[in-house]
């Protein structure tokens, strides 16, 4: 299903990094990814994905500066929050496909880990991360608001243009009050 392979080299590149620069919110991820280091057979078969939740076999790990879920791994129609049941998994299946989700504070991308990150083929088409949906729905709202100010400031120039002070003082108002919106 995929058409691109990241070169192990990469992965460990990005996975060293990782480890030195980030904490994980459970010390079991430490260990997972360390052994992922040790383990080129597994680590051939590991996918550095967003939205991981939706692959058949998937660990969702997060560093202690988010807010996102410590510790998930889904297998199938299983989801659980045991790292060592996820550890297991791991030795036992070593050629099978496996997908991480790696939430950590990545605002700008680090070039080592857009390096790893692959297309997640398990996504619904029409999913839209929520993170971009908000991001979307702000520029969204920033729009409306400022089209409503240049309305008001357009209304109240032809209100003075009349000499309609009541007009003016009403329409002033209204933009006063939509800059406390903002």
């Amino acid at each position: 299903m995929l058409t691109y392979s990241v070169p192990l080299n990469e992965k460990k590149t990005f996975i060293r990094w990782f480890l030195k620069n980030f904490q994980l919110k459970r010390r079991e991820g430490v260990w997972i990814l360390n052994y992922l280091l040790s383990n080129d057979d597994l680590l051939e078969h590991v996918h550095f994905v967003d939205e991981a939740h939706y692959c058949p076999r998937a660990i969702v790990m997060s560093t202690v500066d988010t807010t996102s879920i410590p510790f998930r791994f889904y297998k199938d129609n299983i989801m659980t929050s045991d790292a060592e049941k996820a550890f297991h998994d791991l030795r036992l299946n070593t050629s099978e496909e496996i997908y991480f989700q790696l939430n950590f504070p990545s605002i700008p991308p680090d070039p080592l880990y857009l390096a790893v990150l692959e297309e997640n083929p398990y996504v619904p088409e029409l999913f839209i991360p929520e993170k971009d949906r908000i991001a979307a729905q702000q520029l969204l709202e920033n729009s409306v608001l400022a089209f409503q100010e240049q309305l008001l400031l357009k209304q109240i120039d032809e209100a003075l243009d009349a000499g309609d002070k009541e007009r003016f003082f009403e329409l002033s108002n209204l933009l006063q009050a939509l800059k406390h919106t903002k």
